[in-house]
């Protein structure tokens, strides 16, 4: 048989305490499912920040507005462009005679300066064609000296041979009188004229042969042997030759910085104006730049401008625009556009400027040829009102 089941009742004195330290919170009852209730001053709080927020931007709209078109009217007058690099003066160094080299006095991306020597060729076979000039030079003023005493004789013989054509005609002259007398016979007469004109005609030839050594002269024997045409040719020659082998040393025409040396070699042939290797002016730079067309409204050569380039770019150069090209860049282009079929595209072209850089600013940065720049140029002159509102202000103005 089952025992009774006994509820065991707390002492009153626990019962009271436990009661007072934890008090007994009510509850309500909530369905499953059911949301949680919200007063009507939760719902009205967020619904007023909202609406503050919404007329402080009301109030902002006008200001921003106000700003930027203040904004707009009085800037523009910096055109900016980022199609810009750095450009200096490049020459491939080359000589106009070919050879081999002998040595290369410069090292790769060294600076040079101007008449430094950068390389030789080997002189041999020039100086054997100066040593050969210098002879001809000789050969030729011992020819024309030769030629003046030449012509001497020639006038010498001249005259002698005059003194005998002057001797057959007083022969001649004699035996006509005796045949007449017929104390000579037609013989003699016949031999005294034929003796007088053969002598007549060597004097006559030998006139000639003086003339034409006298215009070998230049007209004049007097004339100095080192005025003469047959000189200057050969002193030309040897001024060649010795041009030649001067050539041979190749220098520096400007100051800068030599590369791509280790293409050049001792041992290497060289023809004629072959580029050994490349000069660049690290002194003297600038920017070439290419801004658009409709930028260039204001923009004049002599406005100044402040470059930013791409490897220093907390640094900032200033400058000047030094010209602005008169035409286009793709008027220069191989294959010009020619929009004339009647399905014209415009595009905006762009005009080549050059500016200028001022080196005079101590602690400069060294600038490079083809580096990336940004050009920004003041042209003094603020963007202004849009011409749609100009005209209907002036319209408006009319009409009042």
């Amino acid at each position: 048989m089952a025992e009774p089941v006994r509820k065991i009742s707390p002492a009153p004195d626990e019962t009271a305490e436990t009661s007072r330290l934890k008090p007994v919170v009510p509850i309500a009852p909530t369905d499953k499912g059911s949301k949680p209730r919200t007063s009507a001053a939760d719902k009205v709080r967020p619904l007023r920040r909202r609406d503050r927020i919404r007329w402080a931007l009301f109030a902002l709209l006008p200001i921003v507005l106000v700003i930027g078109a203040y904004w707009y009217v009085t800037g523009g007058q910096v055109v900016l462009t980022d199609d810009a690099n750095v450009n200096a003066d490049k020459v491939g160094i080359s000589t106009d005679v070919s050879g081999i080299v002998q040595d290369v006095d410069v090292k790769n991306n060294e600076h040079v300066t101007a008449g430094q020597v950068l390389y030789r060729l080997v002189p041999h076979q020039f100086q054997i064609a100066v040593d050969n000039a210098k002879a001809n030079l000789a050969q030729t003023a011992l020819t024309l000296d030769a030629m003046k005493q030449d012509y001497k004789r020639m006038l010498s013989d001249a005259a002698a041979e005059q003194a005998q054509v002057d001797l057959d005609r007083t022969n001649y002259n004699r035996t006509a009188m005796l045949l007449k007398s017929g104390t000579a016979t037609q013989a003699a007469y016949d031999q005294a004229q034929y003796t007088l004109q053969a002598d007549k005609a060597k004097l006559q030839s030998l006139q000639e042969q003086s003339k034409v050594q006298l215009a070998r002269l230049g007209g004049n024997v007097d004339t100095p042997t080192t005025e003469l045409p047959q000189y200057l040719q050969a002193q030309a020659q040897l001024e060649e030759a010795h041009r030649q082998l001067d050539d041979t040393v190749v220098t520096a025409p400007f100051s800068g910085a030599v590369t791509d040396v280790p293409a050049t070699t001792p041992g290497r042939y060289l023809a004629a104006s072959t580029t050994a290797f490349y000069l660049v002016d690290t002194d003297h730079l600038w920017i070439d730049a290419n801004p658009k067309e409709t930028e260039l409204t204001y923009l004049r050569a002599g406005q100044p401008a402040t470059i930013t380039v791409d490897t220093y770019p907390d640094r900032k150069w200033h400058g000047v625009v030094e010209s602005v090209s008169p035409a286009a860049a793709q008027e220069f282009s191989l294959l010009p556009a020619q929009n004339t079929s009647g399905n014209w595209v415009k595009v905006v072209q762009r005009v080549p400027m050059r500016v200028r850089i001022d080196t005079g600013e101590q602690n400069l940065l060294p600038l490079r040829a083809g580096m990336s720049a940004e050009v920004g140029v003041d042209t003094g002159h603020a963007r202004g009102l849009p011409r749609f509102l100009v005209a209907w202000f002036r319209g408006a103005a009319r009409t009042q």
